[in-house]
């Protein structure tokens, strides 16, 4: 029902006769026109053909709706349509080269479509959606849209065409003059379309990518503009890398393509797309974002005027949810991690936004330094406990090797021996062998001190008993033994063989179980020895 009084109060407007005087309607009825919008004028209460001045000066348009796509600043001034020698009053264009309170925006996949499709536009407030309605202007008639809520200020508009050639899209708040963007959607019946069709900011990057219904595979791509080739690629992008007004004109694309995604064996297929004006324009002024000291943010608009005198705050979280900030002064604190925009509010419009202010936890003046200091403080302890822990294991080491006695004999109350690595001063297990040399109990040279006072020295007391602990020297006898390394005097022959300086080497490790007291045989073997020589 809304919709349909809609209708019939746009259709009234149109066919008001003012005593059979031309009068020029502007549609969409926009609060305020911003630059970018598409308007329309429309010359009512008379018949075609139409002739249509702007500020005085005729114009080469003779239908009675005059359509005005992408608008700037140079489109304002008095429009006068006349018919059958009748002349309408002027209206008075003025488009505000600022940016609407909401945002509108179109999704991936650009603003042609085919027949039959639609797109889902986005619509992006600062407060509640309930106090928002979106419209649709088509066939010179306008239809009230659903909000789909998408959270408490994000909604989803669904956008068709019908059969329409083209339609505009844009959003209102009740009882305000707040309103977004304006989103014009073109249909084509070809294969082929041309993307994008929608506003290029100076300076900016301008890419058109010449996309197939279907998603087929695009062999090679021909850009043209007013029907003059300037660019062939592979694929199907070309890119201005920053677009001037040089840049205005009329855009297409013709494709080779196939639906190989469908068939190896899809044949070869050819088309072109609609032609579309592509339109470079200056846009709004833009807002600049700094960091002044730390967690504190300035905002400014050099190219904003005078009555832009406050400030818009916006900070987006981790969940990306955009809320408006409580602030409208030049600079800010913020303590919040997320993404902080500005822009200039002018009072019947807003400049563009700024750049973007990435906000980490952890950042200096932000609980940074604090986090610092905890990190400190763990690596400082942890730097102690190491510390601590390499000193307790050297004490621990020297507690079960012992210490050094005078004698160069070493306390040891259990039985057990360590084993010593041989390092440049060796340790010796000897025999007396050389003569005048006196022997100790049990028939075993003492050893003796090496030239290195460090060096260590095990040594053998007398054997009271065989195969009793030595009662003399805190040494016991050796113990049975397995799968230990021994050190042998003797050769499987009995004499003493690849002795080394002062000792004799070792036997391949393996396993061994020492059966009796091995100092028994030792001692025999050296008394067989001692009667050969007494012999000789």
């Amino acid at each position: 029902m809304k919709g349909f009084l809609l209708t019939l109060s746009v259709l009234l407007a149109f066919t008001r006769e003012n005593n059979g005087k031309p009068n020029v309607v502007r549609l969409p009825r926009y609060p305020s026109v911003y630059v970018g919008d598409d308007v329309s004028l429309k010359c009512s209460g008379t018949s075609e053909p139409i002739t249509w001045k702007f500020n005085g000066e005729k114009l080469p348009h003779h239908d009675s709706l005059m359509a005005l796509t992408m608008v700037t600043p140079a489109n304002n001034g008095k429009y006068n349509c006349e018919s059958n020698g009748e002349e309408s009053e002027a209206h008075n264009l003025v488009v505000l080269e600022l940016e609407p309170y909401a945002q509108l925006s179109l999704p991936p996949g650009g603003a042609v479509i085919a027949r039959g499709e639609a797109r889902v536009l986005t619509l992006q407030v600062d407060e509640e959606l309930d106090k928002w309605k979106c419209f649709s202007f088509r066939d010179n008639a306008g239809f009230v849209i659903h909000i789909m809520p998408d959270g408490t200020n994000v909604g989803r508009v669904y956008a068709d065409l019908e059969n329409a050639q083209r339609a505009t899209f844009w959003c209102k708040e009740a009882n305000s003059s707040h309103r977004s963007n304006v989103v014009t959607l073109m249909m084509t019946d070809r294969m082929v379309m041309l993307e994008p069709a929608t506003p290029v900011l100076k300076e900016q990057a301008l890419t058109l990518r010449c996309a197939v219904w279907g998603g087929a595979k695009v062999e090679q791509a021909k850009f043209y503009k007013n029907n003059t080739i300037i660019h062939t690629a592979r694929n199907d992008i070309y890119t201005i890398p920053s677009a001037t007004e040089s840049h205005n004109g009329q855009y297409k694309c013709h494709a080779v393509y196939r639906f190989s995604h469908i068939s190896r064996e899809a044949a070869e297929k050819k088309d072109e797309s609609d032609p579309q004006q592509i339109k470079v324009i200056d846009g709004p002024p833009a807002a600049s974002l700094a960091t002044k000291h730390e967690t504190e943010l300035e905002c400014s608009c050099a190219a904003c005027k005078a009555d832009c005198s406050t400030y818009q705050w916006h900070h987006t979280d981790i969940s990306k949810t955009r809320k408006r900030l409580d602030k409208a002064d030049k600079t800010i604190r913020i303590n919040e991690q997320g993404s902080y925009t500005c822009r200039a509010n002018c009072g019947n419009g807003f400049s563009r936004f700024s750049n973007a202010h990435n906000y980490k936890a952890g950042e200096p003046g932000g609980g940074g330094s604090v986090v610092v200091i905890l990190v400190a403080m763990i690596v400082f302890l942890g730097l102690i406990f190491i510390v601590m822990a390499v000193i307790i294991r050297r004490r621990h080491r020297n507690r079960t090797t012992g210490r050094i006695k005078d004698d160069g004999r070493k306390d040891k109350s259990g039985g057990d021996y360590e084993q010593i690595g041989l390092g440049n001063k060796a340790i010796y297990h000897t025999l007396a062998e050389a003569s005048g040399q006196e022997k100790a109990e049990g028939g075993y040279e003492a050893l003796k001190k090496t030239d290195d006072e460090k060096a260590v020295y095990h040594t053998l007391g007398a054997v009271e008993e065989p195969g009793q602990a030595q009662g003399q020297g805190g040494y016991e006898a050796l113990q049975n033994v397995k799968a230990q390394v021994y050190q042998t005097l003797s050769s499987e022959s009995g004499k003493p063989e690849g002795e080394a300086e002062g000792g004799y080497e070792q036997l391949p490790q393996k396993d061994v179980t020492v059966e009796e007291n091995p100092y028994e045989e030792l001692k025999a073997d050296k008394q067989k020895k001692e009667a050969s020589q007494e012999k000789e």
